[in-house]
């Protein structure tokens, strides 16, 4: 069935003291059985006030759509659930239950803090937002959202940027990267990032054409100047000259692992970022 035809399912509402994000998860989860049926998905997170909960329920009422919340706090659950059921909306509680039994199994009270897992675990999701942000904005992607990287890479065609994003953002850090194309002007956006982000990385020429006729193999594609040594000798001199007329610090990555490059670009970044502050 095509997207087109898919049956139109209620609007789904999620309520959350926190992101959202575990309510979405569960929701997406439920829906992923129902193949055939597009159910609008409207995350609302940070409720916190008795108006806030008023909104969602006045607006579930307008679209005619269901409620599900992962509400943490008592009085929250508690003026969610009375409301919806004044307007007669369906809701759905995804914590309270457990909460309630946890804490008469337990005798505690629940702390009653959204978000508090992920505070807990902060480093984690900072490390999956980083991952995520090197995929979206790999080979010159979403150029526009160029100065909200950390660490921008530059260089030609197989000189190693994207394995190097991904394993810097495996650390953590919000990498993009952006090929150095010869006889076209790099993108503006290259010029308005932080000062001290963006990093060279050069190769040794024989390597550099050992990259790409690897490539060129799994592509079934013809060689050409792409791998022709003096072509690919005055396309990294060319490079060189760019990183220098713009002042961009430069890394050779010929023969060196991955986990070595990495080491350098955090400590070049730190140096000048240092520097610049």
């Amino acid at each position: 069935m095509r997207i087109e035809e898919k049956i139109a399912g209620p609007p789904i509402f999620v309520v959350s003291g926190g992101t959202g994000a575990t309510g979405e998860l569960l929701a997406r989860t439920v829906l992923a059985q129902f193949p055939d049926v597009k159910s609008p998905l409207h995350i609302e997170p940070h409720v916190y006030t008795d108006e806030q909960i008023d909104d969602v329920v006045k607006r579930t009422v307008a679209e005619n759509g269901v409620i599900v919340h992962t509400l943490v706090d008592h009085q929250c659950r508690q003026t969610l659930s009375e409301a919806a059921t004044r307007a007669g909306v369906w809701h759905f509680d995804l914590a309270g239950p457990l909460l309630n039994y946890l804490a008469g199994v337990l005798r505690q009270t629940p702390l009653g803090q959204p978000g508090r897992y992920r505070q807990l675990h902060q480093s984690y999701f900072d490390r999956v937002e980083a991952i995520e942000f090197a995929v979206a904005h790999d080979d010159g992607k979403r150029i526009e959202e160029l100065p909200l990287a950390e660490i921008v890479l530059v260089g030609v065609s197989r000189v190693g940027k994207t394995p190097l994003s991904m394993y810097l953002s495996f650390q953590g850090w919000k990498v993009a990267n952006v090929p150095i194309v010869p006889s076209v002007p790099p993108p503006e956006e290259l010029f308005a990032v932080k000062p001290g982000s963006v990093v060279g990385l050069i190769v040794e020429p024989g390597q550099l054409i050992r990259h790409r006729r690897t490539r060129l193999l799994h592509l079934g594609a013809p060689n050409g100047s792409y791998v022709e040594r003096e072509p690919v000798v005055e396309e990294l001199r060319a490079v060189r000259h760019f990183f220098a007329r713009h002042q961009i610090p430069v890394i050779d990555s010929s023969d060196k692992p991955i986990e070595t490059c990495a080491d350098e670009v955090i400590k070049l970044i730190s140096r000048r970022r240092a520097a610049v502050e």
